[in-house]
């Protein structure tokens, strides 16, 4: 993740002040992807794609797992959280885990939240969160 926030121009804004609330997909995560993806991400020309991709990771301000539980029992068992890329997440429970579904409908689960940092928190997820498809 960190590699390709840094091929997208993001990684001076993640070190910035923030707080950001970012999902990080572990590299199981990114191995699942069609063959190629990665490699293309990392051209020039596909600045634009990895750019609004990444920033549908990330959250403005500090959310918690726990944020996130409350806002899905205050919504009925969902909730909406809008990403720093103009997209929305969809959040549920699965049990006691917090299931991501993603614009394109790809579901994601958080395997490790709340690592706290200066500027904000990970939520490690087990899958790459997609935005819907551009137009």
């Amino acid at each position: 993740f960190f590699t390709l926030a840094r091929a997208a121009g993001l990684a001076p804004t993640l070190a910035g002040r923030g707080p950001y609330t970012v999902f990080v997909a572990d590299d199981a995560a990114f191995s699942k992807l069609p063959a190629g993806t990665v490699e293309s991400w990392m051209k020039p020309e596909a600045r634009p794609e990895l750019t609004r991709t990444l920033s549908y990771q990330i959250l403005p301000g500090t959310v918690l797992a726990e944020d996130i539980g409350k806002a899905i029992d205050a919504g009925g068992g969902k909730a909406q959280l809008a990403t720093m890329g103009g997209g929305t997440l969809s959040a549920t429970k699965e049990g006691h885990k917090i299931l991501l579904t993603d614009g394109a409908g790809g579901k994601a689960t958080i395997s490790k939240g709340d690592e706290t940092l200066a500027n904000g928190v990970i939520h490690r997820v087990d899958a790459v969160l997609m935005p819907t498809a551009a137009t």
